[in-house]
């Protein structure tokens, strides 16, 4: 409990392998992965976790079939139960291209953002309708617009100049990142973001992910040595060796 990860995120996979095994259409998948979405979220806000990422919908999946993006932001609309938050003092936040989805959505989620803005637990994050190419694209776009407009100039743009630009402005970088269902890739998900967090991947489908896989994780993410680029020697204290001229 003293090497909880300060921030989570999560690649979601699996829903619709879940479903199509079990003869089912891949919608099925989905619901059953937002249970889980309500057992990890109760699960990491009781272990202190204080910032958790959930990769729920990417600009790419507009392109899945039409009833199967309608699904997906149907549960979304009905997915807020406000004892989850309320409960769990857990505040809500969204990080994505908010153009590209409905009206009624969009009203949703800032209602759930402005109702829950007030706790002070942990913040669960929805990355809907979201790329990471997009992201860094657009800040990239703001920079170029203040460096013309004399706001900015060019030798002062730092690390922290495209940080404070992103969607994800808000909070720190990903402690560790963990991907479901047995793929091992990122998907174009916080890209920038995890330049420095631990990876860990499973083979577990999202809907059967329990309190017990995300423990595993955690247990795996704490016997890991994370030295940002500085020697062992270093983190742990020691002495580095002096090389020899």
């Amino acid at each position: 409990m003293t090497r909880i990860p300060r921030h989570i995120a999560i690649i979601m996979d699996g829903n619709g392998r879940w479903a199509l095994e079990r003869g089912l259409d891949r919608t099925f998948g989905h619901k059953e992965g937002v249970d889980a979405v309500k057992r990890i979220t109760t699960e990491c806000s009781n272990l202190g976790v204080k910032f958790l990422t959930l990769y729920t919908f990417s600009t790419e999946n507009w392109n899945r079939p039409i009833y199967e993006v309608e699904a997906i932001m149907e549960l979304v609309l009905n997915f807020f139960e406000m004892e989850l938050f309320h409960n769990n003092n857990v505040r809500f936040r969204i990080v994505g291209d908010f153009d590209r989805l409905s009206e009624n959505v969009r009203k949703k989620l800032r209602y759930m953002e402005d109702v829950t803005a007030k706790y002070t637990g942990l913040t669960m994050v929805l990355a809907l309708s979201y790329s990471s190419k997009l992201e860094i694209t657009n800040a990239v776009k703001q920079i170029a617009q203040e460096v013309k407009e004399g706001v900015i100039n060019p030798a002062d743009i730092t690390e922290q100049t495209i940080n404070d630009r992103l969607w994800t402005n808000f909070m720190p970088d990903p402690d560790l990142l963990i991907r479901t269902g047995g793929e091992l890739r990122i998907s174009n998900y916080l890209l920038w973001q995890i330049a420095y967090s631990e990876l860990y991947f499973c083979d577990t489908y999202w809907p059967d992910f329990q309190r017990e896989d995300l423990h595993r994780a955690i247990a795996n993410y704490q016997s890991r040595q994370r030295r940002f680029g500085k020697t062992e020697a270093q983190i742990s204290g020691e002495a580095a060796p002096q090389n020899d001229k």
